[in-house]
C-alpha cells in the first residue's frame, strides 16, 4: 500500500454542475488519459451505494477491463467507488465537490489497498510501475480536461 493520492483544483462552475458529471462514470473517458468509459451493470442505471460500473481502460498498447463497486454516494457532494478484483476491493477513487469562492473546490483522491501481489500483478496488465505517480499525473490532467468542458455540459 501507498500513501493516498490526493489533488484538488477550483473549477469555475456550480457544484451540482460539477458533480454531476464525475459522478456519471459513463462520461470518465471524456477527461481521463486512461479510462476510457464504460457502463453501468448488474441492474445498476446511476450512482448509488452498491451500484457497480464496467469500465474500460488502456496505457500505450495495454488495454483491460474494470469493476468498480459503489460504497459511498453523497448526493451533490460525495462519491467513493472501488475497483473490485473478484471480492478484494484493490483501490478507492474519492471525488468530493465542495462550494467555493468561484463555484466549486473539486477534491479527486486515489487510495492504494494493495498488497505485494495485486500490485505485481496490476503492473503486469497495465504496465504501469509507480501506480501512485502515474494516477497523480493522470489525475491532474483529468481535472484540468473536467474543468476546460464544464461549460459545454
Amino acid at each position: 500500500m501507498s500513501a493516498p493520492v490526493v489533488v484538488t483544483k477550483e473549477i469555475n462552475a456550480s457544484p451540482e454542475t460539477v458533480f454531476a458529471m464525475v459522478s456519471d462514470l459513463t462520461r470518465m473517458g471524456e477527461w481521463s488519459p486512461e479510462n476510457q468509459g464504460g457502463q453501468w451493470v448488474k441492474g445498476a442505471t446511476g450512482p448509488a451505494v452498491g451500484a457497480q460500473f464496467k469500465g474500460r481502460n488502456s496505457n500505450g498498447k495495454k488495454s483491460w477491463g474494470t469493476m468498480v463497486k459503489f460504497f459511498e454516494f453523497v448526493p451533490g457532494s460525495k462519491i467513493v467507488f472501488a475497483l473490485m478484483v473478484g471480492p478484494s476491493r484493490w483501490c478507492d477513487w474519492v471525488w468530493e465537490v465542495a462550494p467555493s469562492a468561484n463555484g466549486s473546490l473539486v477534491t479527486h483522491s486515489w487510495i492504494d489497498r494493495r498488497g505485494k501481489f495485486s500490485n505485481t500483478l496490476g503492473r503486469l496488465v497495465s504496465g504501469v510501475a509507480d501506480r501512485s505517480e502515474h494516477n497523480r499525473k493522470n489525475m491532474e490532467v483529468t481535472l484540468e480536461a473536467l474543468a476546460a468542458s464544464v461549460h459545454g455540459s
